[in-house]
């Protein structure tokens, strides 16, 4: 197995599906049944999870005795002519869609449409043979995904999560400039905050996964709590990503005054370089950054209100927006550096004590 782990091109799916092809092949050649329909279950069964496997295995067990129950039926009516094909395929579908079996439609369709050249005579047995090499494949692609290189998704969970919060300080600067400089979204930008949206999705289905992962098998405390951390990181750059949403969506028609923006840039950069920073360390510079951002968003807000209520389009200007979107990351921001510092400080406990002095 470390062997395996060295190339990259073969990672921990791609080898568990070999070795449950594999198994169950040779398993079948031992009995003396045809291996090619356990062999389509072995792989369309190995999944991300080996919880999911066990739960779609007794979906795709009864989906399976529907197909080869079409095939062997309808062959032994009409024979093997083109019909036949379509009929199984078509009452296949429909049935285990009825039924609410969608997740072995694939295997129960390439099961049944695999039998129909295969049954000649003796129905009945052809029937079990088939349904009993599609459980063989079933248990053993389950059993390899319980006990063969178990998924871990921890390191690359946090990876994502670090590697997302890199991008995400470059598009706020991206798009703080934009609304500073009054120009209209950019599609790269627009771009970049649609693919960042769809990394937090997919990491968010790793740690569904892990979850998944550790009802069958046992983790430690110090996982748990790594993993706990990293989803709350998660959740806060999910918000973060928010608001810095309203700014891309926000209509351009600021009025800043160049020292104005230029405080406003600052601080963009600054939160930037905080999300940058591995361990989201916030300088002392950064505080007084945003005091005076707050200073500046309760002057505008007042000044804009100072106008006549019906003259107004919009009851809050694009100033005061990006001002209270930057104000709100920040917040977010602080909140990230104390879960990063209480990560940092169990950490240190931890070490000290499996290494006491």
């Amino acid at each position: 197995m470390g062997f395996l782990k060295k190339f990259q091109f073969v990672g921990g799916r791609i080898a568990k599906t070999g070795i449950a092809v594999f198994l169950t092949a040779f398993i079948c050649e031992v009995m003396n049944w045809p291996a090619t329909f356990a062999v389509i279950t072995a792989i369309v069964t190995i999944e991300p999870t080996a919880a999911n496997s066990i739960k779609k295995a007794f979906i795709r067990f009864p989906a399976s005795a529907i197909g080869a129950l079409f095939a062997v039926i309808i062959t032994h009516t009409l024979g093997d002519h083109a019909v036949t094909y379509a009929l199984v395929a078509l009452l296949t579908i429909i049935t285990c869609h009825k039924l609410h079996l969608g997740a072995g439609i694939l295997v129960a369709t390439l099961t049944g449409i695999a039998m129909i050249p295969t049954i000649h005579d003796h129905y009945v047995a052809t029937f079990f043979i088939r349904l009993g090499t599609t459980t063989i494949g079933l248990i053993v692609s389950t059993l390899v995904n319980l006990w063969i290189l178990p998924p871990k998704y921890a390191s690359t969970i946090s990876t994502n999560i670090h590697n997302l919060y890199f991008k995400t300080g470059n598009l706020l600067e991206k798009r703080g400039s934009e609304v500073l400089q009054n120009h209209s979204l950019h599609r790269e930008t627009k771009l970049i905050f649609n693919d960042i949206l769809r990394e937090i999705e997919t990491t968010d289905t790793l740690c569904d996964y892990q979850k998944e992962e550790w009802k069958l098998h046992r983790s430690n405390r110090q996982e748990l709590r790594c993993f706990n951390y990293e989803y709350k990181k998660l959740n806060l750059l999910r918000q973060i990503l928010f608001h810095i949403g309203n700014l891309i969506y926000l209509p351009v028609q600021s009025a800043f005054n160049e020292d104005e923006k230029e405080r406003i840039m600052d601080a963009t950069l600054s939160l930037k370089g905080i999300m940058h920073h591995p361990s989201f360390h916030i300088p002392e510079q950064h505080f007084t950054l945003m005091k005076n951002l707050l200073e500046e968003f309760w002057e505008d807000h007042e000044g804009h209100h100072m106008k006549p209520f019906q003259s107004m389009k919009h009851h809050f200007s694009c100033e005061t927006v990006m001002l209270y979107e930057l104000l709100s990351i920040h917040d977010l921001i602080e909140e990230l550096s104390e879960i990063h510092t209480l990560e940092a400080q169990h950490q240190n406990v931890l070490e000290k004590t499996l290494h006491p002095e």
